[in-house]
This record gives structure tokens, sequence and C-alpha cells, in this order.
């Protein structure tokens, strides 16, 4: 019989983004009707070369190697559009890798990370779409892989994903997306200004998600959240830089504490 963490598995290394984003939707739809066991208990196994499945293209190069995206042009427009595009892929991965990587978790963070995962897909989902009026598709540009090493780098600690992947990588995206969200607005791509406001909306609620389960996790350990995730920012070479979204952060469980330790701009 199917299985949550087993399927979360088989929908990581699905290669074609179309059927991955369907296997996730039906993932979803079957936990949703009560047709999906969980088993939290059993540690699962998986080659790594498998991890994560994705198509041949986009080419993965280093960030400063990913072309300049200026927002006069349809293909700069593009461009841009096939980054946030990549990202969600990334995020949608990254939801699947938290369900089967991790056991022992409560239900509840299963579930949670079977609702980014669909959120993420519907985003994919969007933003390929858009492409296509665009004149272009998913895989056309070259991307970078810089979301995807910080999940590999924390596969041996739940604690350390949650405080590094969603409340530093995916929060980042709630300074970012406002911003993006002008320019694309400004160049006429009202399309995509209007996209840019689903994943923000979305986002907030993910990043509360990484946010509560990180607190979680250091208040079974007994630590305290704020030294330790300085703590774990040095040990995993992370960056935490503005400019801040404060009004999102607040959205998505930050505490003013938190919010004052950020470094100034």
């Amino acid at each position: 019989m199917p299985e949550l963490r087993s399927l979360a598995l088989q929908c990581l290394v699905e290669p074609d983004p179309a059927a991955k984003v369907a296997a996730v939707a039906a993932m979803a739809e079957a936990w949703a009707g009560g047709a999906l066991p969980l088993d939290a208990t059993t540690a699962l196994a998986a080659a790594d070369a498998l991890i994560p499945g994705r198509p041949a293209r986009p080419e993965l190069v280093a960030p400063r190697l990913v072309g300049r995206r200026s927002m006069a042009t349809v293909e700069g427009r593009a461009m841009l559009v096939h980054a946030l595009a990549h990202i969600e892929f990334n995020a949608v991965n990254l939801a699947l890798d938290a369900i089967w990587r991790f056991p022992s978790m409560p239900e509840q963070f299963y579930a949670d990370w079977l609702r980014v995962a669909k959120e993420e897909a519907y985003h994919f989902s969007l933003l390929a779409a858009h492409l296509s009026t665009l004149g272009c598709a998913y895989g056309d540009y070259t991307a970078h892989g810089s979301l995807w090493e910080m999940v590999e780098k924390t596969t041996g600690d739940v604690m350390a994903r949650m405080a590094l992947v969603p409340r530093t990588l995916e929060a980042r995206g709630l300074d970012a997306i406002p911003p993006l969200r002008a320019k694309l607005a400004q160049a006429g791509d009202e399309a995509a200004a209007a996209i840019l406001d689903i994943i923000l909306r979305d986002e907030i609620g993910h990043v509360e998600i990484g946010n509560r389960w990180y607190w979680h996790l250091c208040g079974l350990r007994g630590l305290d959240p704020i030294t330790t995730y300085d703590e774990l920012v040095v040990q995993y070479k992370a960056t935490v830089r503005g400019p801040f979204n404060m009004e999102a952060r607040r959205k998505a469980g930050f505490s003013e504490e938190e919010l004052r330790a950020l470094p100034e701009q």
C-alpha cells in the first residue's frame, strides 16, 4: 500500500517537471482524503545520485554566470521568470526531501511539508505557463543550484535544515519578491506581477512552518533558538543579508528579538 514518505521520495527522484507536479498533486489529494497512511518511524534510504530528480535542462552554472535580466526586453523578463521558476522547482524538491528524509517527527511535520510541496508545485506551474506566453519554456536558460546546495549540507540534521533553508534562504524570498514584483509591473507584465503576489502570500506560510519546527526542535534539545541560529549560520557558512521585509517576516513568525538581531544595512 502506498505510504506518504515513500511516495514523497518517489516524487523527489522524478526528473520530469510536469510528472513531478502531477505526482505531488495526487499525493496531496490522497493525503487530504485519508487514503494515504504515514510511517513516521522507518528510516528510508535512497541513492544520492538520484536526488533530486531534475531534467537535463536547465544547465546549472555558477550564480555569477547566469545571464542578466533586463526588464526592457521580453527576453529579459523571460530570464527573470525562468529564474523564479527554477527556484520554485527546487522548492518542490526541498519540501519532498524534508518529508522522506527525517523520520520520527510528529505527523503535522509531514502534513506541513506536503502542503509546502503542493503550493510550490502550483507556483512552478504558474511560472512555467507564463514562460510559454513569453515564447520560451523552463530549461531554455541557465540556472544555478545555490538553494539545493544548502539542502545537501543539512541532510544530517533536521534542526539545521529548518534553520537554514526555510527560515534563511526562503525567508530571503520574502525580502526579494516585492522589488521584483515592482520591476515586472513597471515593465507592463501584470500577469507575472500577479503570480508573485500569490508566491509571496504562500511563502510567508512556508517560512512560518520552518520557524515553528525550528523552535520546536530547539525546545526538545534544550537550546536557545537565537544563539543556536547564529551558531548554525557560522557552522554551515550561510549568508543573512538585507534589505529585509520586516512586515512579511513578522507574519512568518519571526520574533521582535530575532528581527532586531538581523544585520544592519
